[in-house]
């Protein structure tokens, strides 16, 4: 249960799971609106993630911010369940362990990082005994146009995302403020049953990526962890946080998602695998 004050809104009650067929009309809306293309697609997903509901949904009945986050992740494994069982992958989609270093944890460095680690814990908590291939994480610092020059580095957080139970990791690397943070991964690898998705599109603005620039990022990271059978490429994020924003043109949307097909194609032939 939730209330709300002007803008900001705060959870007064404790927090429950009281209406899972939500979840499940969800999933059957998706279902449809995968067939009005007429395509197919190799893998869907759906997201939710305990901290970024608590980053946005302020605590006003636990007595910690932990007992708060066990709670959030006790309701959304509801849906967790509700998606992996409709065929979907799970993603937790968390730019709350990078965003908040700048916003509510801003100059407490070592504040931040126990909040990242209480996220850690209650997302594990969250997905215990669920299919772990079908679960990634996806860790950014906020789908925005701006500097970005106050984000947290990978290096500070990786060690403890690291440790999430999850199948793979959901990286930007085409971001300007990130795309050098491959090299964390070639000092601190990740778990060898664990594979990377490579955000090798920046999502936020209209250059269209050149093919040999994807396939170069594919590289460098799958060098990294020494092993190019565990890496996917993929956008840096969504397109559009919210509909409907309208940062890329449509048109340049299809031309950067192909020129990442083309270069996953390079990569693969770079790298000696079967395009």
């Amino acid at each position: 249960m939730a209330s709300s004050s002007g803008k900001r809104s705060f959870s007064t009650f404790a927090i429950a799971h009281e209406h899972s067929e939500a979840c499940e009309e969800e999933c059957a809306d998706f279902a449809s609106a995968l067939k009005t293309g007429g395509h197919q697609f190799a893998a869907t997903f759906l997201p939710p993630s305990p901290g970024i509901v608590a980053a946005a949904l302020k605590n006003k009945y636990y007595d910690s911010e932990e007992a708060y986050l066990d709670a959030l992740a006790a309701a959304l494994r509801v849906e967790y369940e509700t998606i992996l069982r409709n065929d979907h992958m799970l993603q937790l989609d968390c730019p709350e362990l990078g965003l908040e270093g700048h916003v509510i944890y801003a100059g407490q460095p070592k504040a931040h990082l126990k909040f990242v680690e209480r996220a850690i814990a209650a997302i594990a908590k969250g997905i215990e005994c669920l299919p772990k291939e079908r679960i990634r994480l996806h860790l950014y610092w906020g789908n925005y146009e701006a500097p970005h020059d106050q984000d947290t580095a990978l290096a500070y957080l990786w060690p403890i995302v690291k440790q999430a139970p999850v199948g793979s990791f959901v990286l930007p690397f085409a971001n300007p403020r990130h795309a050098h943070e491959w090299r964390v991964l070639k000092a601190s690898p990740p778990a060898p049953e664990q594979t990377i998705t490579a955000g090798v599109i920046d999502p936020l603005t209209n250059f269209v990526e050149h093919e040999e620039v994807v396939a170069d990022r594919l590289e460098l990271v799958a060098r990294a962890i020494d092993d190019p059978a565990r890496i996917t490429a993929s956008t840096d994020c969504e397109f559009d946080t919210s509909a409907p924003m309208g940062r890329v043109a449509p048109s340049v949307v299809w031309a950067k998602l192909r020129a990442m097909v083309i270069g996953a194609k390079l990569a693969s032939g770079h790298l000696g695998l079967e395009a």
